[in-house]
């Protein structure tokens, strides 16, 4: 069967070209192999998939479905056609071939990817009638063509649009160009950049991405806009570049522009460019088809729209899509769900999902789109889409000259106009923005032309757009002679009009506007003057219509704001709520102000004194109407001031306050944002910073400027030089390089009080450092230069130590983190120790820093100089140098070049060489250097790999540079060390009294060898330096000792010796201890850690017999290991020196103590006698400590049999031993085994204390003073020796009691034993009181057990008249379980018939008189009886107090806190009428009241000889006082009487007044918390002043006023033996107060004064502190809660500063500021004697704190300053309290 023709000829052609089709289908085998088995659904091509080859896998595709038969084969090649992406000469081959119809039926069912071209109804097919696509049979030819005449028409239509001829077509449209804005293009600023961190920055707030600034690593680079398409690299994938500029920068001109450049063929990669306006999208609302969007909305194809969609679909890589404005779009763009599918390209979408499914590439993926927008609308989710980001940054001084020279190229005053740019700086910066740079040349030109130029051009936008409003309207004018306000108040109502537009249309959201929205006469103004722009709009696929719109949204902004400022409906409230800038930062949602960018900058500068006139006009309102509405602008900026802002938000307030040019606004701006700016991360512009240079220059205080990752133009470094008031100016970022370094350092000069200058984190080469040297000298205040991170070399580094001194002021260069190799820092380090003005250089690693003279921190002056505190003014300061290279990989090669320039520099103070390699013959240079070198402090030279024979080369230099005064070293953490003479002057940390330096000697400026021969008074040098050598850690073998032996004998003036942890041994130690004789300076020994056993302990112990010079000798044998040997100081040969004999190292003592001290070593009894008999040996030992040794009893009993040996001993210890009871009980013992012992403790069973008296013999011993004895002190026995035994919670069994009562017993000289908690039991008490007796003297019994807190009082009677003395003293305290007891030897009884008479006379029942009968014998000759918390309604207990009262030597009777009422008040007062020898009463805490005191009265009655009454803390009324004073009428002996804590008030203290005048000895009054008030006050206050002798007056918390405190004024200065005053909390203001501080300046003796709680005010605190340097014996003023605040403060303090033993000054809950404290801290060195000071409470910030902190240090006195609870960050109390602990601020210390 022969083939159709058709197909002859389809099997013809696919013959003819079978290579070259199989070549191209084999790019793509897999989307081929997907294309058959969509047209062979049944049939299996698995086999298929499994082959490698490709071509061979498209020829067996190929023929299997050329098999399925012709229909199929020829539908299958014409899709091939249609959807592959085969060369143009074969597609246009094999569609001819295969015949030009559409697809069928089947074909579409398979095919997902196509698409169909549907019939068009309705309206659609009217309009495309012929022109539509003849059902499929159209070739691929005509569709090519028709793409291709719908691409020309798009060239055409753009063209006449924005080419050269577009003014011809809007006079067609009947559009109306602005004059100004029609203006030939200049090519703006364009700066591109990478996006490879979007998507972090898009989590961030809008705020934060603001700038829209790429990673740090991405520098902007300049580009052209045609090379950001090249920039985007083709992958098949859709590409998004976000373009986005600052308002007014040009942005929708320059996308016009890039579609002209497109039309003229300069893109060529593109064949169809699309631009669409969001503006006009925004009156989009229906859904639309990409198709539609396309034609319906743009540009209609001529014909066959359908072929020219699908060629766009099948070419969408040369394809772009333009969105401009994207910031003027009112709807919400998301990004598209579902990421793995496509929408399908005929369904309808908002204009939202169509742009967002563009830019994700759902819909013509592998396009390219454009978007442009204001920075502060990029959604998140776009920017991390985006393939590159690129911002406008407007102009430049070029272009802006270029604009310039275009815009006034007809004019003749072209040159003048940009001279006149170019020479004023704030024009030049609003000209960087083009639109304002157009305004500014239409203002330019309407002056120059009608020659106004004298007139005075805006200052601000706002005004520049007033101006150009005018002009507009006077170019319009036929007469020249019209006035502005005739102008205005002919087009007022048009203006107005124009107004309530704009100001609509925002509030709406609308930008665009139809014939309909524009009143008529405000359309023919607007579109007059070039307000108004015209253009076609077309919703959908009706007839296009006009739109209007402002010729700039800026434009309309402006507009707006003025509709607000001249509406008479607006008032001052209402516009505050619409000033719109703080909703704007605080509102994550700003759709409120999306198109209010610059709304708040116009309402600003409206608010200006400049436009109040021109408002005044258009409102037709008073200036004082127009001045209400501006300051409620006004009042508005300054509150937003006070918010805590950002930097993009602190610009945004300096272009308002700018626009004020309101200059209190300006400053107050200034002063709330602390005058530091911080911005981040953002692009500022010059005009962003001539607004910021603005508020700078109106403040008055210095102010810090910090830039960090901020992109800017050169010339906003010109505008900030024009700041007169930064005084710290930040750059960092890789931003910066060698351009902007060159542009910063010319601008340097011009900054007058530039102080400190960091430029870090930079590209800076030598380049950028070119004459370096001449900007620094030139700026006169620099103090300190940051140059860190900026990759400086060595080139660098070289100018850089060229301006070393060239700066007058420097303090600071910071060079770290930069390549510095090792020439550099001995470059650097030469520079230093060469250059006068160098203090300090510091390089360690990356570290480089540089300080100079200039810097705060002290330099040190000559000893010799500082001596003359008379002509202190005429010191010179002496230069010292600290010299750190650490860690700079300095080796062996690098140390003779730096021993030479230590040795070139006579002033160095510190150098450090840690870190480095310098190695043991490094070292040995160094130390060969050192006598040549003067180093005042230290050198260290650490960690730099040595060995023993470096640390010998050091330990030689000790003794050949006779100004090295320690060296400290450690092999194992590589440690070397050594510190000289210099350093000693400053060191507080030795103790004041152990080596004192001779103040006569100056240290010497270079050190001297003392090898050879050496004057008398080098040696008196050497010797009177206090040496030390610390050589620990360093783990010396066997082999190195004899060494080291060696080194140190010849270092016979060491005085400090430390080898700890060196692993001697026994062996070791005994070697360095041998040395001992030879060094005749030791002071200290240290041999810690060096692994010694007993043996060695007991040599160490035998060199405390042979060394007389050994003062104590401390080992502890624990896991630890400590041994330390202290010596006294030998006293010198009186012919060694003249100034040994002048100056001894110590004073010659008449005896001196020797201690050995002996811890966690095991001591058995037998390595105990041989320790003993060792120390027995040393007659000088004074002091013998035994702690944590685990001693038996054994142990402890051959150490007590010893005791007796040890002659001198005044003290041994044991510690931290647990003793058993009869170790306890032998202890106990020791004072009758050794008659020397004066007293025994043992507490806790685990510390026993045995102390010694002198000598018992007499002993004469001489005091020498030079070598003849020149008297004799002569010591003896005591009459009666004190023998005291003291056993604390020893816990005897009851076996043990017996024994220690017998101990006691047989201790007849014992004089004292106290008990407290030790198990005793009654009978033991009883059974030891029997027992206890001496011949003649006193002894006292004290017993504290719980159990007399339960016990009978009689019961308690009973033990205490056991002993067989008589007893003197009974206390019972039950509270505190305490009964005590002294009797008095020999006793002394009565006879029976007087003790009977006695009991008779009590009126006892007869059956108490027996048992009382031995009581009262007992205690005929007691003195003091004392009770508490015991019962006398007890009639047992009321019984034994009735016969123990009238005993005739009772002199002290205290019963507190016990229970007396009602009934014991008869008993007590019964017996109380007996004591007629009491000289002291104490019935506090018994709750007397009224009643009570009636009773007690009869008993005071008889006690004439009274002296101190206390009835403190009872209920007594003013009737108890009354009765009270009756009954001390004639206690002519009282000399105290405390009524304190009682409910008396004015009338009973007045009968109390008028007794104090007559007791003549009064010397106490206590009457403080009572309820006196101002008329019992003034009472007391007369009556004391007949009370001559009172010593302490106590009258807290009376509330008595200023009546009071007035009378107490006149009776003060009689009480002239006044040491006491309490008058706090009585209610005493400011003008008694003032006459009692007055008063108090006659009180010379006072020691205490407490006025707390008063309001004095500040008046009497000045007074107060004026009077205070009269108070030479105050130790104590209290002066909290009186309100005192800095207002007095220096006063206050200089008045404490000159009480010479004051001690405690107690001012906490006052107001105190940092002013107060800075004051108190001024003193504090001045007040030798204080201990504390409070200042809890007041307001004390950190300031005030560290200046405490700083004075603190040199007040060793002071134990704690208090300041909790004050203004104090956390963090500053935390580094305070690390610096110093006595600064508390804590409630609980």
């Amino acid at each position: 069967m022969q083939l159709p023709v058709e197909e002859m000829d389809l099997q013809k052609a696919i013959a003819n070209v079978q290579p070259q089709l199989v070549e191209s289908l084999s790019h793509a085998p897999e989307w081929l192999l997907m294309k058959a088995k969509h047209f062979l659904p049944h049939v299996d091509l698995s086999h298929v998939a499994g082959i490698a080859d490709c071509k061979e896998k498209v020829l067996l595709v190929l023929s299997t479905v050329e098999n399925a038969g012709p229909s199929i084969w020829k539908q299958f090649i014409q899709c091939l056609c249609m959807e592959g992406n085969l060369p143009m000469h074969l597609e246009i081959l094999l569609m001819s071939a295969s015949g030009e119809g559409n697809l069928n039926q089947k074909q579409e069912d398979f095919a997902e990817g196509s698409v169909p071209s549907p019939q068009p109804t309705g309206p659609e097919r009217r309009r495309h009638g012929s022109s539509s696509p003849p059902n499929g049979k159209e070739s691929k030819q005509q569709r090519l063509d028709s793409a291709e005449r719908y691409r020309h028409l798009i060239i055409t239509s753009i063209s006449q649009r924005y080419g050269n001829k577009r003014a011809a077509g809007a006079a067609v449209l009947g559009q109306a160009q602005p004059p100004a804005f029609n203006q030939a293009f200049i090519n703006l600023v364009v700066r591109q950049s990478k996006a490879p961190k979007l998507k972090e920055r898009a989590d961030k707030s809008k705020e934060d991405s603001a700038g829209m600034q790429e990673a740090e690593e991405c520098v902007d680079t300049a580009v052209k806009i045609l090379d950001l398409f090249e920039s985007v690299v083709s992958s098949g994938t859709t590409r998004v570049i976000l373009l986005f500029g600052k308002p007014g920068m040009g942005k929708t001109m320059l996308m016009h522009r890039l579609c002209q450049k497109w039309a003229e063929g300069a893109l060529h990669q593109f064949l169809f460019t699309f631009l669409f306006e969001f503006r006009q999208l925004n009156l989009i609302s229906r859904k639309l088809t990409l198709k539609e969007l396309l034609f319906d909305l743009l540009l209609q194809p001529e014909d066959s729209p359908d072929a020219v969609f699908q060629h766009l679909v099948e070419n969408a890589q040369r394809t772009l899509f333009i969105f401009d404005g994207l910031d003027e779009f009112v709807g919400n763009i998301s990004q598209p769900s579902s990421a793995g599918v496509s929408p399908a390209l005929l369904r309808s979408m908002s204009i939202s999902e169509l742009f967002a499914n563009l830019c994700f590439g759902k819909l013509l993926p592998g396009c390219t789109v454009l978007v442009t927008s204001r920075p502060k609308k990029l959604p998140g989710f776009l920017l991390s889409r985006a393939d590159l980001l690129a911002e406008i940054w407007g102009f430049d001084h070029e272009r802006v000259e270029e604009y310039a020279s275009q815009y006034f190229h007809e004019h003749f005053f072209k040159d003048q106009a940009i001279a006149h740019l170019k020479n004023n700086s704030k024009l030049m910066s609003m000209c960087f923005i083009p639109a304002l740079c157009c305004i500014v040349c239409v203002c330019l030109e309407y002056l120059l032309r009608n020659r106004l130029l004298n007139v005075e051009l805006p200052q601000t936008m706002t005004q520049f757009y007033i101006k150009m409003l005018l002009i507009f309207i006077s170019k319009q004018q036929t007469e020249d002679t019209v006035s502005e306000d005739k102008q205005l108040n002919l087009h007022r109502m048009a203006i107005l009009g124009l107004c309530d537009l704009a100001l609509k249309g925002l509030e709406e959201k609308k930008i665009v506007f139809y014939v309909n929205d524009i009143p008529e006469h405000v359309k023919a103004f607007a579109s007059l003057h070039g307000l108004l722009t015209v253009f076609e709009v077309k919703m959908s696929d009706s007839l296009p219509e006009a739109g209007h719109a402002f010729v700039h949204l800026s434009l309309q902004e402006f507009f707006a704001a003025l509709s607000l400022m001249i509406n008479s409906a607006v008032d001052g409230n209402y516009l505050k709520r619409k000033f719109s800038l703080k909703s704007k930062w605080t509102l994550k949602n700003e759709t409120r102000t999306e198109f209010m960018e610059n709304f708040h900058i116009f309402l600003s500068g409206l608010s200006s004194k400049e436009c109040r006139t021109f408002l005044t006009m258009l409102s037709e309102q008073s200036q004082a109407w127009v001045q209400d509405k501006q300051a409620a602008i006004l009042q508005s900026l300054r509150k937003l001031a006070a918010t805590n802002l950002t930097g993009p938000k602190i610009i945004e307030l300096c272009h308002c306050t700018y626009e004020t040019q309101d200059l209190e606004l300006a400053q107050h701006v200034g002063s709330q944002l602390n005058f530091k700016y911080e911005f981040r991360n953002f692009r500022l512009t010059p005009l962003d910073v001539s607004a910021l240079v603005f508020v700078i220059n109106c403040g008055r205080d210095l102010t810090q400027l910090d830039f960090a990752g901020c992109p800017m133009e050169l010339d906003c470094l010109e505008v900030l030089a024009s700041c007169k008031n930064i005084e710290h100016l930040s750059f960092r970022s890789r931003k910066y390089g060698d351009e902007f370094a060159v542009a910063l350092f010319k601008s340097l000069p011009k900054i007058t009080c530039l102080k400190k200058l960091e430029l870090t984190g930079g590209n800076i080469t030598a380049l950028g450092l070119t004459g370096l040297t001449q900007v620094f000298s030139n700026c006169l205040q620099l103090e300190e230069i940051n140059f860190q991170d900026n990759r400086l070399k060595d080139q660098e580094i070289v100018k850089i130590t060229e301006m070393f001194s060239r700066v007058e002021k420097l303090k600071m260069i910071d060079l770290s983190h930069n390549d510095i190799s090792v020439t550099s820092v001995l470059s650097l380090a030469k520079g230093a120790t060469t250059c006068p003005n160098v203090t300090e250089l510091h390089i360690r690693k990356d570290t480089v820093m540089i300080y100079f003279s200039g810097q705060s921190k002290r330099i040190p002056r000559s000893p010799n100089l500082r001596r003359r505190k008379n002509k202190e003014e005429n010191v010179a300061q002496i230069r010292t140098l600290t010299l750190r290279l650490q860690d700079c990989g300095l080796h062996l090669q690098h140390a003779v070049e730096i021993a030479a320039l230590l040795r070139g520099c006579p002033h160095l103070s510190e150098v450090d060489l840690s870190g480095n390699q310098l190695g043991d013959e490094g070292f040995r240079k160094l130390a060969e250097s050192l006598p040549n070198m003067c180093i005042s402090k230290q050198l260290d030279a650490s960690n730099n790999q040595v060995s023993v024979d470096g640390v010998c080369y050091l330990l030689n230099a000790m003794n050949t540079c006779v100004n090295v005064a320690e060296l400290e070293a450690s092999l194992h953490h590589q440690t070397a060390i050594l510190k000289f003479i210099g350093d000693k002057e400053f060191d507080s940390t030795h103790s004041r009294g152990q080596f004192m330096f001779r103040s006569d000697h100056v240290y010497c400026s270079r050190g001297i060898s003392l090898s050879g021969d050496h004057s008398g008074e080098d040696e008196s040098q050497k010797s009177m330096i206090s040496r030390k050598i610390r050589l620990t850690n360093s783990g010396f073998p066997t082999r190195d000792l004899d060494k080291l032996c060696a080194v140190l004998k010849k270092c016979s003036s060491i005085s400090e010796l430390d080898l700890s942890n060196n692993a001697l041994g026994d062996q070791g130690v005994g070697m360095l201890v041998g040395l001992l004789p030879e060094l005749q300076a030791m002071s200290s020994l240290k041999l810690s850690g060096n692994g010694i056993s007993l043996s060695a302990v007991f040599g160490l112990a035998q060199c405390m017999s042979a060394l007389e010079r050994i003062k104590s000798v401390d080992i502890s044998l624990g896991d630890t290991q400590s041994l330390h040997l202290t010596f006294w100081e030998s006293v010198r040969n009186s012919s060694t020196s003249r100034s040994a004999r002048k100056f001894p190292s110590h004073p010659q003592h008449l005896e001196h103590d020797h201690c050995f001290r002996l811890r966690e070593c095991p001591v058995g009894p037998t390595d105990m006698d041989k320790l003993c008999q060792i120390l027995g040996k040393c007659a000088v030992l004074t002091e013998l400590e035994l702690s944590r040794n685990a001693l038996s009893d054994q142990s402890v009993e051959r150490l007590l049999a010893s005791l007796p040996c040890l002659h001198s001993l005044k003290l041994l210890s044991i510690r931290n031993n647990k003793f058993s009871p009869n170790c306890t009980l032998l202890l106990a013992n020791s004072l009758n085994l050794c008659e020397r012992i004066r007293e025994v403790e043992v507490r806790s069973s685990e510390n026993a204390f045995l102390h010694f008296e002198r000598r018992t013999e007499s002993q004469e011993t001489p005091c020498r003073s030079g070598s003849k004895a020149t008297s004799l002190v002569k010591f003896t026995r005591e009459d009666e020796p004190r023998k005291i035994l003291r056993l604390t919670e020893c816990f005897f069994q009851p076996e043990h009691l017996p024994k220690l009562v017998s101990l006691l017993q047989m201790c007849t000289s014992l004089t004292e034993y106290i008990s407290t908690n030790n198990n005793m039991t009654t009978k033991a008490v009883d059974d030891l009181l029997k027992a206890l007796r001496k011949s003649q003297g006193t002894l006292r019994i004290s017993i504290e057990e719980a159990w007399v807190r339960e016990e009978r009082v009689a019961s308690l009677l009973q033990m205490a008249v056991q002993p067989h003395g008589n007893v003197t003293e009974i206390t019972i305290l039950k509270g505190k379980g305490l009964l005590r007891v002294r009797v008095g030897f020999p006793c002394q009884t009565e006879k029976m018939e007087s003790v009977v008479n006695r009991l008779n006379q009590c009126e006892l029942e007869v059956k108490h008189i027996h048992c009382l009968e031995r009581l009262v014998e007992k205690c005929m000759q007691l003195q003091e009886l004392s009770w508490s918390h015991v019962d006398l309604n007890n009639a047992e207990e009321a019984t034994l107090i009735n016969a123990l009262l009238p005993l005739p030597a009772l002199k002290k009777f205290e019963l507190t806190a016990s229970s007396v009422l009602p009934r014991g008040m008869g008993y007590l007062v019964a017996g109380l009428q007996q004591c007629h020898a009491v000289e002291e009463l104490n019935l506090s805490s018994l709750e007397l009241d009224d009643t009570a005191t009636l009773m007690l009265v009869s008993g005071l009655h008889q006690m004439p000889l009274l002296k101190r009454l206390l009835l403190n803390n009872n209920s007594i009324g003013s009737e108890g006082c009354a009765h009270l004073a009756e009954a001390l009428k004639n206690a002519a002996h009282m000399e105290e009487i405390n009524l304190s804590h009682n409910k008396f008030e004015r009338a009973g203290l007045e009968k109390i007044a008028a007794l104090l005048p007559e007791m003549k000895n009064l010397k106490k009054v206590n009457l403080s918390s009572n309820f006196i008030g101002p008329a019992g006050g003034e009472t007391l206050a007369e009556a004391l002043a007949h009370c001559r002798g009172v010593e302490e007056l106590l009258l807290a918390r009376n509330h008595v006023g200023d009546s009071t405190a007035a009378k107490l004024s006149l009776s003060l200065p009689n009480m002239c033996y006044l040491k006491i005053l309490h008058l706090q909390s009585n209610y005493i203001g400011s003008l008694g107060g003032t006459q009692l501080a007055k008063a108090l300046v006659k009180c010379q003796y006072l020691e205490e004064i407490s006025l707390s709680e008063n309001s004095f005010g500040e008046g009497a605190i000045r007074t107060l502190a004026e009077g205070l340097p009269h108070f030479t014996w105050l130790r104590r003023i209290e002066l909290k809660l009186c309100g005192i605040s800095d207002g007095v403060s220096k006063q206050l303090a200089l008045g404490f500063s000159r009480c010479p033993v004051i001690e405690e000054i107690i001012l906490s809950w006052n107001s105190l500021g940092d002013e107060g404290a800075l004051a108190l801290a001024e003193v504090l060195p001045r007040m030798a004697r204080l201990r504390m000071l409070d200042l809890d409470q007041n307001h004390i910030a950190a300031r005030g704190a560290r200046k405490l902190a700083e004075e603190l240090a040199s007040c060793s006195g002071i134990q704690v300053i208090r300041l909790w609870n004050n203004r104090i960050p956390k963090n500053i109390e935390e580094s305070l309290t690390k610096e110093d602990a006595r600064l508390q601020f804590t409630f609980f210390s």
